[in-house]
């Protein structure tokens, strides 16, 4: 099993259909068909189920194509850190970031290092703590930015200069939307919204006793997605502050939960990492930049 078979084997999985495929990656049909075959062979297991017009992943393709995405994305991170080694005026970070009003102080400093390094590449992949860690412990990221303490025995960090809150986004016909702020008793009953690590590892904690009067109606890892759903009075989304668009007329308000639930933010990085040139210059500024917060 070679790279560019992989990489053939990704391009039919994306495009479901051979001829397309094909086509993107500059070689024949019967190349490509033939390349796909003896990769089958290999594995001893049927990739595809082929239709009259297009082509679908089996149970063992859409185990492939998880590990094959890991494998052909480390390769060409590794392939651009080399090319980079000694270009100091630019170069490639890969950054994992769950979603926070403070990933503002990131772009910042992405914006500061870009003055420095104008040949900067920056990539970057959107995820709970969960999916971000599990990319940054496979070396496919540089850096994640999670909203729980990390797992020190793996991960160096940084705290971010603030930290975030829950709240409740919550329709405003509602007459809990007149409330200042919202305790665990207000939302016993209701329909909820939040992440299921949010669920778990914040709203468990701060409901304590009255956890078990609490309704998750469904989870969501994008909280906009969960907005949507309140706004249209399914029910209430428990997010942090300043994600969602509750202006007036947005149909939606942000109500803090009380007693105040407040979330840290931290920028990890695997502990015993090598990092490229760019990424360890990028490291000493942003650790400058935010002292004295961890």
């Amino acid at each position: 099993m070679d790279l560019r078979t992989l990489r053939y084997f990704l391009a039919v999985a994306r495009e479901e259909n051979m001829s397309r495929a094909a086509e993107q990656l500059h070689v024949t049909q019967p190349t490509l068909s033939k390349a796909l075959r003896s990769l089958e062979d290999e594995l001893g297991k049927k990739l595809f189920t082929r239709h009259s017009f297009s082509i679908a992943l089996t149970e063992e393709g859409v185990l492939l194509r998880s590990r094959a995405e890991d494998l052909v994305s480390m390769a060409d991170k590794i392939e651009q850190e080399f090319l980079s080694l000694d270009d100091m005026s630019g170069g490639d970070l890969y950054f994992g970031l769950a979603e926070s009003y403070q990933i503002r102080y990131l772009a910042r400093e992405i914006r500061e290092f870009r003055k420095l390094v104008p040949n900067l590449r920056y990539h970057i992949t959107s995820g709970d703590t969960e999916q971000v860690t599990e990319k940054l412990d496979k070396g496919l990221l540089d850096f994640a930015v999670i909203c729980e303490a990390p797992d020190e025995r793996k991960h160096n960090h940084i705290l971010f200069p603030e930290a975030d809150y829950f709240g409740a986004v919550i329709p405003t016909d509602l007459e809990l939307a007149g409330k200042a702020c919202i305790s665990a008793d207000d939302l016993a009953g209701l329909p909820l919204f939040t992440s299921e690590q949010s669920w778990e590892n914040d709203i468990r904690p701060w409901a304590g006793d009255r956890f078990s009067g609490l309704h998750l109606e469904g989870s969501f890892r994008l909280a906009y997605n969960g907005s949507m759903f309140a706004k249209e009075g399914l029910g209430i989304l428990l997010t942090l502050n300043n994600l969602i668009d509750t202006s007036p007329g947005s149909g939606l308000v942000f109500r803090p939960l009380y007693p105040h639930l407040e979330v840290k933010m931290y920028l990890i990085w695997n502990k015993y990492q090598s990092f490229t040139p760019i990424a360890e210059r990028f490291l000493r500024q942003i650790q400058s930049s935010f002292a004295g917060h961890g």
